[in-house]
């Protein structure tokens, strides 16, 4: 678990820019979760990160804008397990799946045009359900 948090190729942030802090869990558990710091609380300074490049970081920084402290900290709180240990791990866990996913590139969307084909079959059907509202008046009766 020490050492670097593998994100994607060429990009691995060292354990140094963490802050890990432990305190107490809330919820049911008995005596144990009384006792014991096994909620894990993890921060990570994402405009003073050596880890990311410019470029990234403004992207990742625009992604996460609402998940941001005022000092642009990332903060993953865990207290799923008992284990302190096994907390620390699913906030790295959580920390590199939302790096991971803020720095995905969105695909640029390529402007098309419907073919001729679905033209006519848009008109026709068009067409078609005009005549079945046609068919609803009632006829002039002549006398």
């Amino acid at each position: 678990m020490e050492g670097e948090l593998y994100i994607q190729l060429g990009i691995s942030i060292p354990d140094s820019e963490f802050e890990i802090a432990t305190s107490r869990s809330s919820g049911p558990g008995g005596q144990h979760v009384q006792k014991t710091n096994s909620r894990v609380t993890l921060r990570w300074n994402i405009s003073q990160t050596s880890a990311l490049t410019d470029e990234e970081r403004a992207r990742v920084l625009k992604v996460l804008a609402a998940k941001l402290t005022t000092e642009g900290e990332l903060i993953v709180h865990v207290d799923s397990e008992r284990s302190q240990f096994r907390n620390k791990q699913i906030a790295r866990e959580r920390l590199a799946e939302i790096v991971r996913h803020a720095l995905k590139k969105p695909k640029a969307r390529k402007k098309t045009k419907p073919s001729k084909a679905s033209k006519q079959r848009r008109i026709a059907a068009k067409k078609h359900r005009g005549d079945l509202k046609g068919l609803r008046q009632k006829l002039p009766i002549d006398i």
